[in-house]
């Protein structure tokens, strides 16, 4: 039987630094749990089949869509649907958390700077 243990986002969050990187910090039924920090703007990406939650765990965070702009602040979370346009950023440092298939990219159909392949697990 495998193990079951409990995880403190807290203490995960202070294992990194860098900004727009995710980190898988858990697995559920094809699903990740990972976490960001990040500040300044990222770019303007879609996922063609997956939609996205965003929890916004400290700052606030903004996301911009074609009609509008989402502010989450702490505790705030939204769901952004598939094949949605959306540009997130942050004007301080902020951590999110957000939940997607394991194999959704986090940049969508884009390939650039900001693309993680294969996110760590810690």
């Amino acid at each position: 039987m495998k193990k079951i243990d409990k995880g403190n986002i807290a203490e995960k969050l202070n294992q990194f630094d860098a900004h727009w990187t995710p980190y898988i910090i858990a697995e559920l039924n094809g699903q990740a749990m990972k976490i960001a920090k990040v500040h300044g703007s990222f770019i303007w990406h879609q996922h063609d089949d997956a939609d996205e939650l965003f929890w916004v765990i400290k700052g606030c965070l903004k996301i911009e869509l074609l009609d509008q702009v989402l502010t989450l602040h702490e505790g705030d979370f939204t769901v952004i649907p598939k094949g949605t346009q959306h540009r997130p950023s942050a004007e301080i440092e902020t951590q999110i958390l957000m939940f997607e298939p394991i194999n959704t990219l986090n940049t969508g159909s884009e390939q650039n700077e900001f693309t993680v392949a294969n996110p760590s697990k810690i």
